[in-house]
Order: structure tokens, then sequence, then C-alpha cells
């Protein structure tokens, strides 16, 4: 008998494996039932031992599939970031796992029959109630009880029934929610087709005969020939019924990318400071052959295990993208394969774009925007070796891409790389580094602005640091910084600077495109009465509502509460109320007024709901259907538009005073990244950037686009603070509906952190316990502890969390 480690879908299983006996066919990677207490969980084998960790051990239940589901890297993989995001091992491996392959345990609700009529008249009317609930329906979800009782209530009663006997549990695994799609085809059972199709005909069944010849060409979907011949149900059924056809089953593969098309394009030549970089890549990609220690290495020496990563630093236009093509285009000729991640879904159609066009058909995609089908089919197809390039958001790192030997992470210094919502809250870049260690690919790292703390790694010796220091497009570019308080002293009271406004009209009476960028959704950002002072606000978070125009309501950004506009004011009932603040909604529609002969398009949260809505506005933009476009954050990065020769940032101190360490860096990048939007094609470019603080240092390096200069004053400013890459931090947030309470657990956690790093002697500080900086968010009141220092993850597991307190390991935002 052999054993095995398993981690177990449970969250009692946390962060460590089970020992159950297995037959000799499991290999590490299989997915198992295992029963787990009194129910069948989920499983993954992480291990198999010759002797058992535990004296008394169950025996596996089943395989879930033939095949192994994870590879052995997937499987260290997953241990590793249990261990370093402190999350549970089977969240981790879940991961890695095909798409709806996960299932919860359902607990159903059963009455027992026949039960005593002394145990009935005792009951109380809550629970007789429920009781007569269960006996109506038989079976009854523990959720649905949940959803109408309240939780608190309906456990209460619940488990009062059960004790009484009068209930009994069940658990059941959820239905499957998604399998391969199969489409019903018709296919010929019979060869003599031209006699018997004659012979239908003569004897008045023209339409028997019509679909027998239309066979003779191979099997076709059932749907197609009823289309193409007007057929009914009934001339399919004579047919069969003569034994002439059949109809089978036949899979098919939901293609996300089967409603566009990419024209070939040849590679271009590369510029000097291309080539330069592209011989180091190449070097690197070559089987057997050593990197060598030229370019900016620094002081260290990399350990044999480490992975070959290379920072491509380059600017906006610089052509780091057919650096990325040609790394591809060598891994595949000597046998590999690639995963490349852009941080936004919007950018992902004109990646694939690039892409496809010099590889076609062999480009898979994996991102949120397609539908559980069609993710299930191309992880599967991916797993199956039919594609030589991956791309996707953060989560197409996970994709199950056999002899992967090249990983391309695109603007990596962007946040969006980071899982904030659930654990394990991974960073995907540094997933990336620890997959490429296990799998001997080579990373590539591009970015016009990279993250502080890679750029440090580069100048230390552990990236190597390419750079593409020019821009290939030949128009030249012009930054202007508008000091807008220089404007309101002029008496211009409009969000356009006389400077935007002169550059708007001079791009459209050129026929030439504009883009606006405001990194705020909405029209006004907080609504307030003038007269008592009232401001409205989220019921359930402590943020105020913003004003959507396009459906006059009121929205929590937090939590999406939603409230019609009130006429009146709801506090004293004044009609005088003032709409404050600007997004892009209200950018829009001032744009509209300055310029109506304009035609306007904008790209923001609130307009990319469908599928396929990025797709859209870019191809309506490059088709030159919207003179302007207004935008967030995600008309910022990568895109490639050659008819915009005016870039304007409305307002650049959004995010910049922000109480965030990485407020700067944030405001340089973004400011810089969508300057890069300026300029791309023969035509000259010009950026208009307004703000109230245009001597902060973050806004005159991002004015000059001078990385260099910005990366000495913020590195300086880490090293006093003593912030990463100085450090490291961990965020602990703990939540709770009472605020009381809620703070009275994070002071408990702060002494027992403070006792177990004194007693350690560990060189942490503890920063708090404090309200986070948004306090409440969806009626739960949030109060956080901050760790720094060189291991905090070491003092987290001197610890045990209870319930309510999350973990970020490495956050990328302390707000």
């Amino acid at each position: 008998m052999n054993y095995a480690e398993v981690a177990v879908n449970s969250p009692g299983a946390q962060r460590r494996t089970f020992c159950y006996a297995v037959p000799p066919d499991i290999m590490v990677g299989h997915a198992v039932w295992v029963p787990f207490g009194p129910r069948l969980l989920q499983g993954v084998v992480l291990e198999l031992t010759e002797y058992p960790s535990v004296e008394d051990t169950r025996e596996v239940a089943g395989l879930i599939d033939r095949r192994p589901i994870l590879s052995p890297p997937q499987v260290e993989l997953a241990r590793w970031i249990s261990e370093y995001y402190i999350a549970h091992l089977f969240d981790a491996a879940a991961l890695m796992m095909p798409p709806g392959f996960e299932r919860r345990v359902l607990t159903f609700l059963t009455p027992v029959p026949h039960p005593a009529e002394s145990t009935i008249s005792s009951l109380t009317p809550g629970q007789r109630v429920l009781l007569d609930l269960f006996g109506r329906k038989g079976k009854v979800e523990v959720r649905a009880v949940e959803k109408a009782l309240g939780k608190k209530e309906a456990r209460v009663i619940i488990e009062q029934l059960v004790r009484k006997g009068l209930v009994k549990k069940t658990h059941e695994l959820e239905r499957v929610r998604v399998r391969p799609k199969t489409v019903p085809y018709l296919r010929l059972v019979s060869e003599a087709v031209p006699e018997i199709a004659g012979l239908l005909q003569a004897r008045g069944a023209p339409k028997q005969a019509d679909l027998l010849r239309l066979l003779e060409a191979g099997p076709i979907p059932l749907s197609e020939a009823k289309k193409r011949l007007g057929l009914v149900s009934a001339v399919v059924a004579a047919l069969r019924r003569k034994g002439l056809v059949t109809i089978e089953q036949v899979q098919v593969y939901r293609d996300p990318l089967a409603h566009r098309t990419f024209p070939p394009s040849p590679a271009p030549t590369l510029t000097p400071a291309q080539e330069a970089a592209w011989r180091e890549v190449k070097a690197a990609l070559a089987p057997g052959v050593e990197v060598e220690s030229g370019g900016r290495w620094g002081g260290s020496e990399k350990a044999k295990n480490e992975p070959t990563v290379f920072l491509l630093h380059g600017v906006a236009g610089s052509g780091k993208t057919e650096i990325y093509l040609r790394a591809l285009e060598q891994a595949t000729a000597v046998g590999k394969r690639a995963i490349v991640l852009v941080p936004e879904i919007a950018l992902t159609p004109q990646t694939i774009a690039r892409f496809a066009s010099r590889f076609p058909g062999r480009v898979a995609v994996l991102h949120s925007k397609l539908s559980v089908g069609e993710q299930f089919d191309e992880w599967w197809r991916i797993r199956e070796g039919a594609f030589d390039v991956v791309i996707g958001s953060r989560g197409a790192i996970f994709a199950p891409q056999p002899d992967l030997g090249l990983i391309v992470i695109d603007e990596e210094h962007e946040w969006t790389y980071k899982q904030q919502e659930q654990s394990p809250r991974y960073h995907a870049r540094d997933v990336a580094i620890r997959l490429a260690e296990l799998t001997g690919a080579v990373v590539i790292l591009g970015s016009a602005t990279p993250d502080t703390t890679s750029y440090y790694r580069s100048q230390r010796g552990d990236y190597r640091l390419l750079e593409l220091p020019e821009r290939i497009a030949t128009g030249e570019k012009r930054v202007v910084v508008v000091d807008l308080r220089e404007e309101l002293k002029a008496g211009n009271r409009s969000i356009f600077s006389r400077s935007l406004v002169e550059g708007i009209k001079q791009a459209l009476a050129a026929r030439e495109q504009v883009i606006l960028f405001l990194n705020r959704r909405g029209s006004a950002t907080f609504v307030q009465c003038r007269d008592c002072g009232h401001v409205l606000r989220c019921k359930r978070c402590d943020v105020s509502l913003t004003y959507h125009s396009a459906r006059e309501d009121l929205v929590c950004h937090q939590c999406n509460y939603r409230l019609a506009m009130p006429r009146v004011c709801p506090q004293c009932g004044s009609k005088r109320i003032k709409f404050l603040g600007t997004g892009t909604q209200k950018v829009e529609e001032e744009l509209g007024r300055a310029f109506p002969q304009a035609n306007l398009l904008r790209w923001d949260r609130d307009v990319t709901g469908g599928k396929h809505s990025h797709e859209e506005i870019l191809d309506r933009f490059l088709s030159h259907e919207a003179d302007v476009l207004i935008g967030t954050q995600m008309i910022a990065k990568g895109l490639d538009l050659p008819l915009v020769t005016l870039v304007g940032v409305i307002n650049a101190d959004v995010s910049l005073h922000l109480p965030d360490f990485r407020a700067g860096e944030r405001t340089f990048q973004v400011l810089s990244q969508v300057a890069g939007r300026a300029g791309r094609g023969p035509l000259a470019g010009q950026v208009i950037v307004q703000s109230y603080t245009p001597e902060h240092y973050a806004i005159g390096c991002a004015a000059k686009q001078d990385y260099l200069s910005f990366y000495k004053q913020e590195i300086s400013l880490r090293r006093q603070y003593q912030t990463p890459p100085f450090s490291r931090l961990a965020r602990l947030l703990y939540t709770n509906p009472n605020n009381a309470l809620c703070q009275k657990e994070a002071q408990r956690m702060h002494l027992l952190l403070k006792e177990e790093r004194d007693s350690w002697g560990m060189d942490i500080t503890l920063i708090g316990p404090s309200p986070a900086f948004i306090p409440r968010v969806r009626g739960r009141y949030r109060w956080q502890i901050i760790l720094r220092g060189d291991d905090p993850v070491r003092l987290l597991a001197k610890v045990s969390l209870p319930q309510g307190w999350v973990v970020d390991i490495d956050p990328v935002s302390l707000l």
C-alpha cells in the first residue's frame, strides 16, 4: 500500500496536507475524492510516500480525472504560494486547476420521518414554521434558510431541530459548472446515396433526397442542415428510421477568437538599441548557452538555480513588443512555449492581434471576460499543447502551458498584477519568477516606468537590465504642464485649461485624434446640500456617493449600492443641491458642450460590461469613428493609436496626495504611460498635464519623461523611511459589523504580535492598529496592522489568526 499527502478542499484544512492510503496508479498531481469527516471532498495529491505520516489513515475514494491536473512544477508552485502568501494549500493549488473544477460542498436539511408527537408539541413557533417548510419541500439547502431568516437565527433554529432529532443534515457536492460542449451532427450510414436519393425523389420525398445529397460532403451540424434546407424534424426522423442517417454528438471548441481575423505582418528591422537587447535575450533562450555577465549586472553572482530575469526598460514607443515577439520566435525554434501577461483586459485585443499576426492559429487567450465554457476549452487545449503562446491577465500565469521556456510580463509595474480581492493574494510577477525557477524558463519584465523595487533589483544584479532609450516613431513629442492655480487667477473656472482647449481645437481642425485622461469615474465625486452641508453617503460604506448622470443615480464605488438622485436634501429638504468634483462622465458632458462638432467616446468601467466591450471601443477609435477618447487608467497602458496627437491629463493630482508610500510612484507611472499615447505615429504629439502641484517631483519627472531622476528621488525616500525594497510589508486587516469589537480584536492581535516579536527577538516594526483608509465597507468596520521588516511572514507563522482576519503579504497599497 502506498500513501499520499493530499491538499483537501475544506476551510478547516488550511495550510497542511492529510495522509491517505492510495492505490499504485495514483500519481502526484492527481485530483481525487477523499473522505473528510462525514463528507466526500475534492483533494489533490501533492506527495507520494512509502510510509504514512499518521497512525490511522483512510483510503482515497477514487480519481476525479485519470490525468493528473497539476504538473510537478505546479505542485511545487502551489506549496510555495501557500507558504509565501500564508494561504490555504488547496486554494493555492486551485489557481492551476481547470475552470469550473472546484466544487463546493452543499449542506441540505431533510425531515426525519415519524417524529414523536411529544417532541412536535414542544416546538417554538419559529421551529414549527421551519419544520413545516422541510416537510413540504422534502430537502432544503442550508443557504436558502440562512438567506430567508438571516445566518444567526437560521443556525440557532437548525441546530435545535437537529438536536431534537427532527432534522437530518446531508452533504452533497454542487453540480458541475461546465462540461465539454457537444453538438448533434448528421452523418450518412449508407454509401449508395445517388440511387437512394433518386428513389426518394421519385417517391415524393424531395427533402429527404436533398439531405442525403448534402451529407455526401461529410457530416454537418443538425442545426445547419435544417437551416440550409429548411428541414423539419420529421424529415430527419424518417431517414433515421430507414437506417440511412445517424445523429452523433461531436465535441466542439468554444473559440474566443473565432470572431476575429489577423492579417499577417512581417517582422520590422530592429533599431540598434533593439538589436543589442535582442542579442542578450536570444543568448539566454539558446539551449545550453550561458548568458555573459555584461551589461548592468551589478555586484552579486547569480545562483545556478535562479532564473534569468530581464528587466526591459524602454520608453513608450521604443519597440518592446518586437523584442517579445522575437523572443517567442526563438523559444518555439528550440521547442519551447510562452506565457505573455498584460495588466488589463483592455490591452488584450491589441496584444493578441500583434502576436496572432506573426503566429497565426498558435495563440490562446485567458481572462475573466471569457465565458466559463471558453475558459474551460482554452485551458484543456493549452494543456494538450495546441498553442505556442498564452496571452492573458494575471491569472494566465497559471495556464498549463507545457514545455514552458519564456514568460513575458508587459507593463510589469502595474498594481493589477496583484490579486487583492481573495486569497491567495499573490503577485503574478513574483509567481512568474518562481515558476521560471522551477521550469528553467526565461522571464522578461517590460516597462517604460519599472516598479521601483524591480529597478533596484536590476541595479543590484538580481535582474539583467536592458534599455531602449529612444522612440521608434518619427513624430516629436512636447509635454506642457499647466498650473491650474494660475488658470483660476486668470478667471478660468472650466475643467479645461486654455492651453488644452486650444490644443483640442487644433487637433480637431487637422482631423487628428485626442485622448483625455482622468482616473475617476462618474459625473460628480460627491453631492452636497448648500444649505445644511449634508453629503450623500453610502449607507453601508464610509464613503460619499458618486453621481452618474447617464442613469441619474448615485453609486457607491466600493459596494455598488445605488440610489436615485433626490430632488431635495434628505436632511433639511432644501433644493439647493450641488454637484462637486469631476469624473469621466462630466468630462464627456463638458467637452460635448465646448465642442459640439466632435465625436466623443468614453472608455471606463461603466461602459465595458459586455464581453467584447474593450475590443469594440478600441476598434471604433482606431477606425476614427470618434475624435476624442475620454477614459480612466485603462486607456493609459500600452495602446498603439497612431492618429492621437494630443493627450490631455485633466487632473494629475487625483492619486498624488493619498496616504500611501507608493502614491508618488503611481502618479509618475500613470502620467508617463498616458503621455506615451501621443505621437506614436509619424505625426508630432503634444501632452498637456493639468495640476495644482506642478512642482512635485513625480509630475516634473513625468513631464520630462525622466525615469532615472524620478528613481533617484524615490529610492532615497524609500531608504529614509525603510519601505520596500529596503523592507518587506505585511498588512493585516480585520473586519466586523461592530466597530468596538473590531477595534478590540485589532488591539488584542497587536499585543499578541508584539509579545511574539519580543520573545523571538525579531526586527519587525508594528504600525497600528488603526482604522483603514476607508473605515467601513459593505457594513463591516475595518482595522489594520502593518508589519514592516526583513521577514514579517516569520512572525505571522508564530500566531493563529482567527476568522475575520485578512493577510496581504507584499501589499501594493496600504489604503
